[in-house]
């Protein structure tokens, strides 16, 4: 056991050791944080919690999306009779509000798991950031015009910018710092099976056993309900047996490298000493209820402004002669602004399980919930969804996997790892330019 280890097991059971103290919320209890709102002190009540919660930045962003919806209701712009001035303005401050929003949900899915810890805490985060992503997908959907590839290219987007542009960031951005940086292997190995099984189903096999590169009716209801039951295993295997390979581990002392696993090591000290989820629940009902509302009002802007930025969106692609693909770009770089400054803060801070977390995790929510969602939707609309990727999507794809899998195999992860996610991004906008 590393000297560290020892050091945080003998204050754990001194006396000066107060209750209310709790490892940070990822899981990583060697990183010192002060008590507040976004680590699990005290129990707030009364004055302390409304004020906590609902602080200028909550309030702000939730007026600031119910005004958007109240100035569309008012106005009610048609994208056709606009000039392509307007359109572009119109358009632009949609996304903003939208992106503001999002802001405020992410905010409080931080909030939430902070209290929470992780997995539970990163659990609710994606779990919040697919919830648009399929509002605005499914708007697009729904709306005017042919959009039988919106879902393969706003799932194929979000996957190259979490995967690559977001993570090659992290990582540069944390080696730089850290110099190198260590993720939980056997997690981050759960993840990416997870990830090569569904992105095989969700843009592979349609090539070969749907028809136009869309699955038939009873195929896609019978995909969807395995992805989703594959998802649930997960789900139930991460927050439950499982959970302690989803949170942070050290790099250990060089001179006590090899007595024991560091894996092991810092997960059997993280289980030992942070209370358990109900514990949790129950001592911070009143915050994470508020929260909860909070959350839901500000997602509701986002639903009711989607149907307009799909319109608009539609209008100025057809305009400027743009590739349709470049719609899914929009969305996915909506849906991920908010928690790509997450990942960055976390990867700054030496939290490169977090980053993980918060990226594969995010991309395997996406694979389990929003193609079997879209699936469905098409099914009840009668809207063909086209899955099936180009060849060259699907070979950046692969050897993106291939290069994760790679790093995450390695001791350690540093900046080098990083630059490769990188050029991996610019190959994939290359290729959706030309």
């Amino acid at each position: 056991m590393s000297p560290s280890s020892r050091i945080r097991r003998l204050r754990a059971a001194s006396p000066s050791a107060a209750p209310d103290r709790s490892p940070e919320p990822d899981g990583s209890p060697h990183v010192p944080v002060s008590p507040g709102p976004e680590s699990p002190g005290p129990a707030l009540a009364g004055r302390d919690l409304v004020r906590t919660v609902l602080d200028r930045s909550a309030i702000s962003r939730l007026l600031l999306g119910w005004a958007g919806v109240a100035a569309l209701m008012l106005l009610s712009p048609a994208p056709g009779a606009l000039s392509s001035v307007l359109l572009a303005l119109a358009l632009a401050a949609i996304v903003a509000v939208i992106v503001i929003a999002a802001g405020g949900v992410v905010a409080q899915a931080e909030a939430l798991a902070g209290r929470l810890g992780d997995p539970y805490g990163t659990l609710v985060l994606t779990l919040s950031i697919v919830v648009i992503e399929v509002v605005l997908i499914a708007a697009v959907m729904l709306g005017p015009g042919d959009h039988a590839t919106i879902a393969r290219d706003s799932v194929m987007a979000v996957s190259m910018i979490i995967m690559n542009l977001v993570l090659g960031l992290c990582l540069l951005v944390g080696g730089i710092r850290r110099e190198s940086m260590r993720v939980n292997r056997t997690g981050t190995s759960v993840y990416l099976v997870l990830l090569i099984g569904l992105g095989a189903m969700a843009f592979a096999v349609p090539t070969v056993l749907g028809e136009d590169g869309a699955y038939a009716p009873a195929q896609g209801v019978a995909i969807a309900v395995m992805t989703v039951a594959v998802y649930a295993v997960f789900l139930w295997r991460q927050t439950g047996a499982q959970a302690v390979e989803f949170q942070e581990v050290e790099l250990p002392a060089a001179d006590d490298s090899a007595e024991e696993p560091a894996d092991a090591a810092d997960a059997s000290d993280t289980e030992d000493s942070s209370p358990g989820i109900g514990a949790k629940l129950s001592r911070h009902r009143a915050e994470l209820g508020l929260r909860v509302l909070l959350l839901v009002a500000t997602v509701l802007p986002i639903v009711l402004l989607s149907h307009d930025m799909a319109g608009l969106l539609d209008e100025g692609l057809d305009r400027l002669g743009a590739p349709i693909a470049l719609s899914g770009v929009l969305i996915a770089a909506i849906v991920f602004t908010p928690e790509t400054l997450t990942a960055l803060r976390a990867a700054a801070g030496g939290e490169m399980q977090r980053v993980v977390n918060l990226c594969h995790g995010a991309l395997v929510s996406t694979l389990a919930l929003t193609i079997p969602t879209v699936l469905i939707i098409g099914l009840a609309t009668g809207s063909p969804v086209v899955l099936a990727e180009s060849p060259v999507n699907l070979l950046l794809l692969g050897v993106t996997f291939a290069v994760s899998a790679v790093s995450a195999a390695a001791p350690r992860v540093t900046a080098v790892h990083g630059t490769v996610h990188l050029l991996l991004f610019a190959v994939y906008a290359l290729a959706l330019l030309s």
